[in-house]
């Protein structure tokens, strides 16, 4: 007799009613599917689609998670900068094997585990000024409707087969390995000897079942076409190489199901209640479901964004999102993410910051210390893309002290708080001495908004924030130069109008360009220098493209309007 699993693939059409999912899911489903209406059938312009990996919630939150965000905020938000409507996913992965066990661990239903675990990764975001539209749990009732739907199709379609598997398990990577991918590794602490992944280190473990496969291997001409027709598709393009590697090496059927019996925290699959669906072909579906499927409607596809404009997420996690991600939509035809950014991990102590180790650093406790958007600086200015940064809080009081207190802080205070000088009379007279302005200062005023937009389309804002701070060091360098408060006789007036115009300017330019990195520290500054809202837009930062700014929308003199305050004397 054939198993249950395997009379579980015995082809039959779909069911007509909807027994195969929960009455709640299909009622929450029809409210998301109505309230996603358009009022108009005219075809909408899509958005900016960028999302962050979800975050496993079987630990607490660290600094790369923080880093993960902050890289996709600073993105968001340059697109907004642009004039761009953009939508940010971000949330938690609440299914697995290490989420059971972490709630068994913690002696909790593994609901009210999650229903508690979720809640400081919102908090991060919203603490670091996360700009995100959705923030999406795995185990809410429309993610379930999107992915058993998505399994169905794939079902359909003949893609899902029934077979034994065998190999070796990783709890932790939530994958498994074959056996040239493990080795024999040492607990050095314990003595103890045990199987583990060469890439990660993370410990496996021999495993045999029934489950559910996917035809991966069929889609291995498709997945190398897909990646030979431009360079840019993963960034950076050394890891783009890897996985082009990795697949001519061959794909092997991936499987794509657990046995309930020993994994019951996840999403059934579609009739057959003794499988649980993989948890990441589970969370990958997270970026289908804000943007509204299986619900989109026609000549209005695009209106939630898909397909994804960028994912953005940490060099372990690249295998997952640059095969088996564009496999499962290639399966059903859907169109694929324009880009993935994958960048690389920080280091303690030239160790990789792990949960599971306890080398992590509390991104909560650094963002209190610091500042949320010293933070963000930081974190944008040295972290890595292709390689690992460390991480130190020597590092990043020095990168205070020299960038923002005295670099960008201290032009700040110079030209709003001199003495002897009117910015809104510099901005207003402009027109007098705009021939007058330093040739090279003036020409980096130029181009600096370019040289960022090139970095950005890169994905690279790490090297988009040092352009800026050059133009920022430039100045500073340029106003000590020119000395305007030796400028003190009336026959000087015109030339110390044009320092202050040329460094007012500089100031309006960068604090435009530095939104997306320090969101709340440059609308400060752009109050300062009294501009308005709607002139802070990137097509606003161009020499003379602004004479309205330069009387301040905020109370000047006071201690509490210093940019960038000297830090507590025990940092």
């Amino acid at each position: 007799m054939r198993s249950r699993l395997a009379n579980a693939l015995v082809a039959r059409p779909l069911r007509q009613t909807q027994g195969w999912i929960c009455q709640r899911c299909v009622v929450q489903a029809k409210i998301r599917r109505q309230s996603s209406t358009p009022k108009e059938s005219a075809p909408k312009k899509k958005p900016y689609y960028i999302t962050s990996p979800i975050f496993y919630v079987n630990a607490a939150p660290h600094i790369g998670h923080l880093y993960t965000l902050v890289l996709t905020d600073i993105l968001k938000r340059w697109h907004v900068l642009l004039g761009r409507k953009s939508i940010l996913v971000t949330g938690t992965d609440e299914h697995g094997m290490k989420v059971q066990q972490a709630a068994a661990k913690a002696g909790q239903e593994v609901r009210a585990f999650c229903d508690e675990a979720y809640k400081p990764f919102q908090a991060l975001a919203n603490e670091a000024h996360i700009d995100y539209d959705h923030f999406i749990r795995t185990s809410e009732p429309d993610h379930r409707f999107a992915v058993q739907h998505f399994w169905l199709m794939l079902r359909e379609r003949g893609w899902i087969y029934a077979k034994k598997h065998e190999g070796w398990y990783s709890i932790s990577d939530e994958t498994f390995y074959p056996q040239s991918a493990v080795q024999l590794a040492l607990d050095p602490a314990t003595g103890r000897k045990f199987m583990a992944s060469k890439e990660t280190g993370k410990e496996v473990e021999w495993t045999s079942e029934n489950n559910y496969h996917f035809r991966l291997s069929a889609l291995q001409a498709r997945l190398l076409e897909y990646y030979s027709n431009t360079s840019h598709k993963i960034v950076p393009l050394t890891r783009m190489k890897d996985v082009q590697k990795e697949i001519e090496n061959g794909l092997q059927d991936l499987s794509i199901s657990r046995p309930s019996e020993r994994l019951s925290w996840g999403i059934p699959v579609p009739d057959d209640e003794t499988q649980t669906i993989y948890v990441w072909l589970d969370a990958l579906i997270n970026y289908l479901t804000k943007a509204n499927y299986p619900f989109q409607i026609p000549g209005q596809e695009h209106a939630a964004g898909w397909p994804a404009d960028c994912h953005v997420i940490g060099k372990d996690i690249v295998r997952f999102h640059c095969i088996y991600w564009p496999a499962f939509l290639m399966a059903l035809d859907l169109p694929l993410p324009k880009q993935i950014l994958t960048h690389a991990h920080w280091t303690l102590g030239n160790e990789k910051m792990s949960k599971s180790t306890g080398m992590v650093v509390n991104p909560f406790f650094a963002i209190n210390r610091f500042g949320v958007d010293c933070m963000r600086y930081y974190l944008a200015l040295d972290g890595g893309i292709k390689d690992d940064s460390s991480y130190d809080n020597s590092f990043i009081i020095a990168r205070y002290k020299s960038g923002l207190q005295s670099g960008l802080g201290n032009l700040v205070s110079r030209v709003t708080r001199g003495k002897g000088w009117d910015v809104r009379r510099a901005v207003k007279n402009s027109d007098k001495y705009i021939d007058q302005l330093d040739k090279k200062l003036g020409s980096s005023l130029n181009k600096v908004r370019y040289q960022v937009l090139s970095h950005m389309r890169n994905l690279d804002s790490r090297e988009g924030l040092h352009a800026v701070m050059k133009v920022v060091f430039q100045t500073n360098a340029y106003m000590q130069a020119s000395a305007p408060w030796n400028l003190r006789e009336p026959e000087q007036q015109e030339q110390l109008d044009c320092v202050i115009y040329s460094c007012a300017e500089s100031l309006r330019i960068c604090g435009i360009l530095l939104q997306p990195y320090m969101p709340a520290k440059m609308k400060q500054l752009l109050d300062m220098l009294g501009v308005a809202e709607d002139a802070r837009m990137w097509a606003d930062a161009m020499p003379g493209e602004d004479r309205n700014y330069g009387e301040a929308k905020c109370e000047m003199g006071k201690e509490t309007e210093v940019l960038f305050p000297p830090l507590s004397s025990h940092f």
